[in-house]
């Protein structure tokens, strides 16, 4: 995700985004504790992902409170 796609999106569709990816990487942390995973570096993305769409939202709480 580039960070100019998250923010074209609704406040509602960022928390639903947010908590899908927190979602995603429990699993991948939880899965690659256990066994080999087909794509490690997903985690890393989801990562960044993850810091993008926080970025955004302390952004847009910022510019509301002025």
């Amino acid at each position: 995700m580039r960070a100019d796609e998250i923010r074209s999106l609704a406040d509602a569709e960022l928390v639903a985004r947010l908590a899908a990816l927190e979602e995603e990487r429990f699993r991948l942390r939880f899965r690659g504790a256990t066994e080999a995973l087909e794509q490690p570096l997903r985690l890393r993305s989801i990562r960044r992902d993850i810091a993008r769409l926080k970025t955004v939202q302390r952004e847009r709480q910022l510019a509301a409170g002025r």
